[in-house]
Parts: structure tokens; C-alpha cells; sequence
């Protein structure tokens, strides 16, 4: 069954060594996501992480079927290959009215096994929201490009926005997944509804060497992608930002030079 899931294309993946993350609208079945928001009312506590992925959610259970909704099995498969194991996870309910929101921040850069050179691999945050997130409700902000400019936890929470930020304004059963770095905070909701998401960060246990479908990797668009600059960037720091996007690129395609 995994030969068939539906790999990234090295478009998708240019897109997320660039930016940091690719995103997947509406492509967890609704009934999933019903499941999902009763889950997570229910205040039970997650399965214990710390173990391979696929053996930490309950056959059936909605964080299960999310995961291996073929889009979004397709995608982590491209990113960190197959056995990945389940470094932590999480769920944020966010009640409606609710005003405060995070400093701007990266999830756990300290650690030994990913504070290194970029060209060596990335944990793989998954962010999944089972209902609609308005502009209203907040929802989780990120700054694309962020991602290898590593910092350590909120050292950039005094900022309050950035250039070229992005809400994750969504419609229901939206899958968003991440590199470890990127800078990202969530937001508070101002809306008349609740604001669900569940989070699970994953690590490799294979070399994330070629996961992808690269049939089209020889295509100029890839590089183009590549390329790309982001608003907040000054050009001194863009020119930083596209030398480590190459030593990334260069480490997922085994390319020695």
C-alpha cells in the first residue's frame, strides 16, 4: 500500500524547503473530523509518544485515520520516509472570546539531534484542524522562509508581526506540515466558535534522501521555486537564507556538490 500513497513532487518539495512547510486543504474526510473535535472535547489524554508512529494511535481512532488519509500519509512518507517515529504530540483548544495568544516562537531547536547544519535532515511537525478557522478565530501564524534561521524557543517573541506572515485561515479537515524551525505562534480567538487543532512532531529513521516522487526534478519551475524571497527578508539576509535553502536542497537530493 505505501509503493501507491501519492508522493510530494520535487515542485512540493521546493516549495517546502523554501517556505518551510506545504499545506493540504479540506482533505481529511469531515466525519474524521467530527471524531477529531469529540476527541478532543473529552479532555482524555493522548497515547503515550516516544515510540514508532504507527503504533501509537488506536486502530480507528481519528488521529489514526487522519494520519493515513493517502494525501497526508503520501506527504510525511515524502518528508521523513517510512517507520518515522512520534517525537511528541498535542492538542490546542482554543475556547471562543478567548484573548490571549503565544509569542512568536520554534518548538525545541535545543535539542542536540536537530541543532545542526540543515543539510543533515528536519523533524516534520503536523498540524491538523478538524473544523473551519476564520480569520476571526486566530489559528496558528507562521513566517514562511523561518524555518533555517534557527533561534532558541521565543528569543524572537518580542515581535509582534513580520512582513508576509500567514494565518492558517482554513476551511475543516485542513493538514498543514512543518519544518521543526519555523517560526510560528497561535494566535487568540476572537471568533464565536472554538479553535481545534491537533499537533504531532515526527521524526526520521531513514536518511531523507530522495523520499519524493522526483520524476520532475530536472524542471526549471523547481529552481524558480528555489529562488524564491520572502517579504520580510532584507537582501543581505536573503542571499543567507538562499545559501542554506542550497545546502538543504543539496542534502534531500544527495547531491554531493
Amino acid at each position: 500500500m505505501a509503493d501507491r500513497l501519492p508522493l510530494l513532487t520535487s515542485k512540493q518539495m521546493a516549495q517546502f524547503v523554501a517556505a518551510g512547510f506545504v499545506r493540504f486543504d479540506a482533505v481529511v474526510d469531515p466525519a474524521i473530523g467530527d471524531a477529531m473535535a469529540a476527541e478532543l472535547d473529552s479532555g482524555r489524554a493522548l497515547p503515550r509518544a516516544g515510540r514508532p508512529l504507527e503504533s501509537v494511535y488506536p486502530d480507528g481512532s481519528p488521529f489514526q485515520r487522519m494520519l493515513q488519509t493517502p494525501v497526508v500519509a503520501g506527504a510525511i512518507r515524502s518528508l521523513v520516509g517510512p517507520d518515522a517515529f512520534a517525537h511528541n504530540h498535542d492538542t490546542h483548544v482554543r475556547p471562543a472570546d478567548h484573548g490571549s495568544a503565544q509569542p512568536l516562537h520554534a518548538d525545541q531547536i535545543a535539542e542536540l539531534r536537530v541543532s545542526r547544519d540543515v543539510s543533515s535532515g528536519f523533524d516534520l511537525t503536523v498540524m491538523y484542524y478538524p473544523r473551519e478557522v476564520t480569520l476571526e478565530m486566530g489559528g496558528t501564524l507562521v513566517v514562511p522562509g523561518s524555518h533555517l534561521r534557527q533561534i532558541q524557543g521565543a528569543d524572537i517573541g518580542r515581535y509582534q508581526n513580520l512582513r508576509g506572515q500567514v494565518p492558517m485561515v482554513c476551511p475543516a479537515g485542513t493538514v498543514t506540515l512543518l519544518h521543526h524551525g519555523i517560526w510560528h505562534c497561535g494566535r487568540r480567538n476572537d471568533g464565536d466558535r472554538p479553535r481545534y487543532m491537533f499537533r504531532v512532531r515526527i521524526h526520521p529513521t531513514v536518511p531523507q534522501v530522495r523520499l519524493w516522487d522526483t520524476s520532475d526534478l530536472d524542471e526549471p519551475e523547481v529552481a524558480r521555486i528555489l529562488r524564491q524571497r520572502f517579504d520580510w527578508y532584507e537582501l543581505a539576509s536573503a542571499r543567507h537564507e538562499l545559501i542554506n535553502r542550497t545546502r538543504m536542497w543539496l542534502g534531500l537530493t544527495g547531491e554531493p556538490a
